[in-house]
């Protein structure tokens, strides 16, 4: 098993603890300089002072549809998947908080319940390139060939994306976040200057 499962309810204090101490799925696309919302300079700010961004209302609704999302796509597939948070065990800065994963490791998929990527993903029929990083973030952690991108908003159709794991991207994404990694220790590390 390339990963180990950690018993942390998400959105919990524990839990943000546990984002803080390591890099997380949502992380990539920043460190990647894929998010046109956050640069990594922000990021890094961010997890020194333990601090993290307050959810919007867009952020907030996503998460309260995130179970009828998922409920959603386990019919669509005919199986149970579950939240987890897993953390890699050969690099143990590397974790992900994933939507769903199946019992049996078979599968895995990220839910996303805003109008903005609905939008942008029925459009385009694509994954929008500012998630792209989080999905190889996690099939880096995960070690799976693909993963479901699936939007979802009530009352509308599900828009269900399969995306295949992406070695060479993969190897600049592991690079570029140990580098943040080793940037974040460092600073962490030094004493505070007045």
């Amino acid at each position: 098993m390339s990963y180990t499962t950690i018993h942390l309810q998400q959105g919990t204090q524990e839990w943000l603890e546990w984002r803080r101490q390591g890099i997380g799925a949502s992380d990539a696309p920043t460190i990647m300089g894929e998010n046109p919302w956050k640069s990594a300079a922000d990021l890094l700010r961010e997890k020194c002072s333990g601090g993290t961004s307050s959810p919007n209302a867009a952020m907030a609704r996503g998460t309260a549809l995130e179970p009828e999302a998922r409920k959603s796509y386990e019919t669509k597939v005919g199986v149970r998947f579950a939240p987890a948070c897993l953390q890699s065990v050969k690099h143990e800065w590397l974790r992900a908080s994933v939507d769903g994963v199946a019992a049996n490791g078979s599968a895995v998929v990220e839910i996303k319940c805003g109008e903005s990527v609905y939008r942008k993903a029925s459009t385009s029929l694509a994954v929008p390139d500012y998630y792209y990083g989080q999905l190889q973030h996690i099939l880096a952690v995960i070690h799976l060939q693909s993963i479901d991108f699936y939007c979802y908003l009530p009352e509308r159709p599900e828009i269900h994306l399969r995306v295949a794991r992406d070695e060479g991207y993969i190897d600049r994404l592991l690079e570029t976040e140990y580098l943040f990694w080793q940037k974040l220790l460092k600073i962490r590390k030094e004493p505070v200057r007045r």
